[in-house]
């Protein structure tokens, strides 16, 4: 297991270095636009979006059963990250019309039945759930449903 980590950061290590080194060849203005852009995730990131996390998070947990909790969470998480992966396309501002190769699926199509197969798995882990507890309750807390 120490291999490992040590294999982990020394290629953690390297992938840092190489990034930095990439930017000393960018010039000027290209380099003080990507510290505007670093610097304005940092601020977006934790001055609005962590926060309404936070928020969101405590609601939920005040009002969803205990039970419910980690499933519905996971499945927010899950959607939060895809909506900011399809963020860019789903607009289709660099479509071309010329060239049919640049965005060329029907991405709000492709988000709906994404978000739709996550909160199906989301729902077929609240009905697992709900039906193991079930189970545990009839057979008396024992899970194989043998009495003893």
């Amino acid at each position: 297991m120490t291999a490992v980590r040590v294999a982990l950061v020394a290629a953690g290590l390297w992938l840092g270095w190489h990034g930095i080194a990439l930017l000393f060849d960018l010039s000027r203005p290209d380099l003080v636009s990507v510290i505007l852009w670093f610097a304005a995730a940092i601020l977006v990131h934790d001055g609005i979006f962590a926060p309404l996390c936070a928020l969101t998070g405590a609601t939920a947990r005040y009002y969803l059963p205990r039970t419910r909790w980690g499933p519905i969470a996971c499945g927010a998480v899950c959607t939060v990250a895809v909506l900011l992966i399809t963020a860019p396309v789903l607009r289709r501002g660099g479509a071309v019309a010329d060239n049919p190769t640049v965005l060329d699926r029907d991405y709000p199509l492709g988000l709906t039945v994404a978000l739709a197969l996550i909160w199906i798995l989301v729902l077929a882990a609240e009905t697992a759930g709900h039906l193991r507890a079930r189970r545990l309750r009839h057979s008396g807390g024992n899970a194989t449903g043998s009495a003893t």
